[in-house]
Parts: C-alpha cells; structure tokens; sequence
C-alpha cells in the first residue's frame, strides 16, 4: 500500500509516462500508451500555407520512429498536397496580372459592362462657362430671379446691384447687353413688371457709363421704341405673338408710372414720349377687339387711366373720352365674350366716378358724416349678442352703444358684490369705519397693558 500510495507533492503523477519518442528501442507497452495519449490530443489544424522548405519535414519525419513516421505521412501527403494548389493557384494569378489591361495608375475604373460618353467640349480649355466667371447674362437673371421672388427687398438690394453693374458694365456692348436682358426678363417673367420699371429707372439716374450712342434710359427707350412700331402687326398676329405684346404694354405703363426724368430745376417729370406712345398703343388694341387685346387695354386703363385722364386734361386734349367713346362702341357692335364685356361695362363706371377718388374730404374740425364720406373711417367695429356687427355710420349706434356700456357697469358691480373689486389704499375711510377701527386699536393695547 505503500508503495502505491505516496504522500510527497507531486508524487505518483510520474507513474506510465510514455518513453521518450526519440529513442528507438522502445518497449511496445510504451508505444500503446504513447498510441493512446497520441489520440486524445485534439488534431492540429493544417497551415494556411505551404511550409518554406519541405527538406526540414523530412528531416523530422527520420527523427521520429517507425510507427510515429506512418501516422505522419498522411497529414505530410496533404500539406504537400495544399502546397502544390497554392504554387498552381500563384501561377494561374500571376498569369492574369500578366495579360490583364488594368493599371493602377489609371484615372478611374470603369467597368466593362458600361457605356460611357465624354463631350468633346467638356474639357475644352477654352470653355470659360465651366471653369470661367459668370456671365452678364448670368449674373442679371441671377439677381431678376431674386428680386421676382423677394419684391420687398429692392430697397435693400438695388443699391447693391447697381455697385456691381457699374463695375461690370463699362462699355457699350455691355450697356445694350444689360438692356436687352433686362427688358426680355421683365416682359418675360409673370408680374414684374412694376419691379422691373423700378429698376430701369433706378439704374437710369445711378448707373455711371454713358456712350456717346446713349445712356441707359435713352438706350431702353430705342429698345421700346422697336416693339411699338410693330403694333399694327402684333395685336393681329397668332397667340404667341399677341402674349408678347400684351406684357410689352404693361411695362410700358409701368414704366410710364416709375420713370422719372429730372429737371435743372424743379420736381422730375414723367417722360411724356411714353404718354403718346400709350394713346396710340391702346387705339391699336381697340382697333382688332378680340377678347385678349380687350382684356389688355382694361388692364392699362385701370393702371394708368387716372394719371393720363389727369394728364391730358391739364393740357385740355379729349383723348380720354375718344378712348371711352371707343369702348362704348365696342359694347354696342363688337362679338366679345360676356366675361369681357363686363370687364368693359365695369371700366367705363370707374371712370365715371373719377376712377374711384374722392377729390376733396371735409377739414377734420367742420367733417360730418353728410359732407365727409371717410368720417367713419377709423371709427371700431362692434358686434351684438347674435354676431351683428355695427359701427358709428350705423343709425341705431348710440342705442346699441348705450346697452354694450350698461352691460359692462352690470358685470362691474357683479365683481364689486363678491369681493373682487380692488381698492386704492390710499383711499379715505368712512366716518364710521374710522371710529370703529380707533376703538379696535385701543381695546387691544389695553389688552395687551394687562
């Protein structure tokens, strides 16, 4: 027992070690148990490559012993095995890097299976619209997109565009280029005209380049001038050409409104070459009365029909009433339609009552509601129980008034009742509460002496 049993540490654990593989007289109980440990190790697993040199494999193999050798030479037939794959598998790769087009050095890769298509023109060095500035025309559309879509910002920005105009715009080229584009763009683009006409005239009295072929105002006024001179033509032509006339019209009279010319002395003037040009303007429209040259002229008319009704009587001309007679006219013979024939029905009723102006209000002190028809102009609205609203032109007014003024010393006196009225503290006491509150105060210190 005990020789079995051994109390040392560490003792009985060198007990049926196997022999040493190295040597080759083994004993064979030595090689079952080496067999057998062999086998419960769990199996190693193969390289992901070939070994370097296949001479030193071989030179461990006739180290280990016979038996050992055999269980060897089957994974030794399988790693030289993987390594004739991988130098094959290296071979056919480096075939391919060999014959293969590609090139690391290239540009970018496109893949076979596309189709790709380079403009000649793209990589022009003499293209400036892609690496080059901006254009005038560019620029102008630019800043006409952004005043269009942000009217109320001109005052802010128009000073800055003209800085930037006057150092583009040197020349006279570039002077009838920035017309040009300014004109198209603001016939062009749906209700700017009023934007545009302020624009022509600021940039008429800030911008500084004037050829001797005309500044910028003269230079829109020639530019005008071509498209009046085809009026006849225009409101006959086809659809197309009729549109381009009609938003030539309107900025026109916008321009007539907006354009100022100064004087050496006194308060500019408006041009009054453009008041001929729309007297003739609306006689060419009332001379072809389809319903689109009609619906033109009434536009104008309400645009411009008070300034030029007032204009033309100062200088004692009737044109006002020849173009009035003209649209009577129209209403007793023409074949327009019923919506535009009302349009003209309506136009010839404005103008009846002065285009709708009261000339002359009533001084504020002697103003009544017979002689000042704004007398109740500023005066509030009020509503009834069931939603009426009246106001001070209303006859029964003060009554209703009355009632809306008991009403509000009704809910007063209601909140004075429960308590929620505030006093001033600075307000006197009754008589009676002040002797009341004296005896309080005295009753209390003789209380407090005791």
């Amino acid at each position: 027992m005990n020789d079995s049993f051994d109390r040392a540490p560490g003792a009985g654990r060198t007990r049926n070690l196997p022999a040493d593989p190295g040597l080759a007289g083994g004993a064979a109980g030595d090689c079952e148990t080496k067999t057998t440990l062999f086998n419960q190790r769990e199996p190693l697993r193969q390289p992901r490559t070939s070994p370097p040199f296949a001479e030193n494999n071989i030179s461990t193999a006739n180290v280990v012993g016979g038996g050992d050798f055999k269980r060897q030479s089957k994974p030794q037939q399988s790693t030289n095995a993987d390594s004739t794959s991988a130098s094959t598998g290296c071979n056919e790769v480096d075939s391919l890097v060999k014959s293969s087009k590609l090139s690391a050095s290239a540009p970018e890769f496109v893949p076979s299976g596309i189709n790709t298509y380079e403009d000649p023109s793209y990589y022009d060095d003499d293209d400036s619209s892609y690496y080059g500035e901006p254009t005038l025309a560019d620029t102008v559309k630019g800043f006409l997109a952004h005043l269009s879509s942000s009217p109320g910002s001109f005052e802010s920005d128009v000073e800055h565009i003209t800085g930037m105009l006057n150092s583009w715009v040197t020349t006279e080229e570039l002077l009838k280029e920035l017309v040009e584009l300014i004109y198209t763009q603001s016939t062009a683009i749906p209700n700017f005209s009023y934007t545009g006409a302020r624009l022509c005239n600021y940039l008429s009295h800030h911008l500084i380049v004037s050829p001797p072929s005309g500044n910028y105002r003269q230079l829109l006024l020639q530019r005008c001038r071509k498209e009046y001179e085809q009026r006849d033509v225009a409101v006959r032509g086809d659809l197309e050409t009729q549109k381009k006339f009609h938003s030539f019209v309107l900025f026109l009279g916008e321009l007539y409104l907006n354009l100022e010319i100064k004087k050496p002395k006194g308060p500019p003037s408006r041009a009054n070459i453009l008041l001929t040009a729309l007297k003739d303007l609306l006689i060419s429209l009332f001379s072809k009365p389809v319903d689109a040259n009609l619906i033109c002229a009434v536009k104008l008319l309400k645009l411009t029909g008070s300034v030029l009704d007032d204009t033309w009587k100062e200088s004692g001309k009737p044109h006002m009433e020849e173009l009035i007679q003209r649209i009577e006219n129209i209403l007793l013979d023409a074949t327009c339609s019923r919506d535009v024939r009302q349009m003209l029905l309506k136009l010839v009723e404005l103008r009846s009552s002065d285009w709708g102006r009261v000339r002359a209000a009533a001084a504020a002190s002697n103003a009544t509601p017979d002689n000042d028809p704004n007398y109740f102009m500023n005066e509030p609205t009020f509503y009834t129980e069931d939603g009426t609203p009246f106001t001070a032109a209303d006859p029964e007014y003060a009554e209703k008034y009355q009632e809306i003024l008991d009403r509000q010393d009704y809910f007063h006196d209601l909140d004075g009742e429960n308590g929620n009225e505030i006093y001033d503290s600075e307000d006197e006491m009754e008589p009676e509460i002040e002797e009341a509150f004296e005896n309080f105060c005295l009753e209390a210190e003789r209380k407090r002496q005791q």
